[in-house]
């Protein structure tokens, strides 16, 4: 077999960047190890950006989005006692973020690939990344597939990255002391918009899915395991972390699904190596406080995509040897807002008094200040794509 673009992966960055690609006339073939049940039923990430909705709207894939996902115009930091709204139509006109799961991107995008006839493999086995420096292939189930390009979207434990020669790639790292217990409830929002909690008992996010489904997170021991959270403890905590301002009261229903995640910063650069490219996960990963890692794939792909279209129509390889750069500038960017929200909201156990006293002053000071506040609207709703 043969393809121009040989992509590992059908998450969100894999299927965006084979459709991208498609509407470009740029041949390509995905591969992943997981069903298709499976992908499309993996709960994610659900705030997109304005960037992000825009990329799927202008590729012909928004229209469910656009129906179905919650546009919010700000979102309110609690603590203290009160509930500060960050007003996103004021610090930022005409941008905003979508509350839009994951996993209905995913199925967008299968649908309109297989629509169009593209070649999407599932419970592939085997995957393995060869000659990535200068002729790359694939193997798969005891088949070879040939392409030009190899690109890595296959998240932090795929195969793309670790098949990069040792001593090329350089990372950065840094593991945070506490993780996040995720839960999705099927209860109504509390709220209109999300709620950031920063309490004395750790933080706790109030979000949401659809006009019927909730989306929770607290703040949990690194260690922490499912089954030390039943139900009741999970909405009595709830309930402690958010229920801080007069008149609030957090409605409670029956939970369906419930998860831990790590929080860790991670980067590696470059995010290329000869003709293997790494976009998403497979390159960085952010805490989840600031929202970034969707969206942080879609910059990626939109980049490589303009780098690919050079390649393919005139064998430009200047955007391809410039992608890492292009990149690494937003995704370092998106770290830095990641772990300023990330400690600006949690508690830690190293912190003393006078650290506690800091967070609060700098939390002050985003609710009363026009332009701090600005700064975290700017960077919430995302910066503008390049590409």
């Amino acid at each position: 077999m043969r393809t121009q673009v040989g992509i590992i992966g059908a998450g969100p960055a894999g299927l965006l960047l084979s459709h991208l690609l498609h509407l470009r006339g740029i041949s390509s073939v995905v591969l992943e190890k997981r069903s298709r049940d499976y992908v499309e039923r993996r709960v994610r990430a659900g705030v997109l950006e304005q960037g992000t909705v825009d990329t799927l709207v202008a590729a012909g894939v928004g229209g469910r989005l656009l129906r179905e996902g919650l546009s919010h115009h700000g979102i309110e930091l609690r603590y203290g006692g009160a509930g500060h709204r960050i007003p996103f139509e004021k610090l930022v006109p005409g941008r905003a973020i979508t509350v839009y799961g994951q996993q209905e991107v995913v199925k967008d995008l299968i649908a309109a690939r297989l629509e169009a006839g593209g070649d999407v493999r599932f419970e592939v086995e085997d995957v393995a990344v060869h000659s990535p420096g200068d002729r790359p292939y694939l193997t798969f189930g005891g088949e070879r597939l040939d392409c030009d390009v190899i690109a890595g979207c296959d998240g932090f434990h795929g195969v793309s990255r670790p098949s990069v020669p040792p001593g090329v790639l350089r990372t950065y790292e840094r593991d945070y002391p506490f993780a996040w217990l995720g839960i999705l409830a099927r209860v109504a929002p509390s709220s209109e918009e999300l709620i950031y909690a920063r309490t004395e008992r750790g933080f706790a996010l109030h979000s949401m899915r659809t006009p019927e489904i909730s989306r929770f997170y607290l703040q949990v021991p690194p260690d922490a395991g499912e089954a030390e959270w039943p139900d009741e403890r999970i909405w009595a905590e709830l309930k402690a972390r958010l229920e801080t301002v007069p008149g609030f009261t957090l409605t409670t229903g029956e939970i369906i699904e419930k998860g831990v995640t790590p929080m860790r910063g991670f980067v590696t650069e470059p995010m290329q190596y000869g003709r293997l490219y790494l976009a998403g996960d497979a390159a960085h990963i952010v805490p989840p406080t600031g929202a970034k890692g969707l969206n942080l794939a879609v910059a990626d792909v939109r980049v490589l995509t303009e780098a690919l279209a050079a390649f393919f129509r005139d064998g430009s390889t200047e955007l391809l040897d410039g992608y890492s750069g292009a990149c690494l500038k937003r995704v370092w960017r998106a770290q830095h807002f990641s772990w300023w929200m990330t400690t600006l909201l949690h508690t830690f156990d190293s912190d003393d008094d006078y650290g506690r006293k800091l967070q609060l002053s700098y939390l002050d000071y985003v609710t009363s200040s026009d332009a701090a506040a600005t700064t975290l609207a700017e960077n919430y709703v995302g910066l503008p794509l390049e590409g």
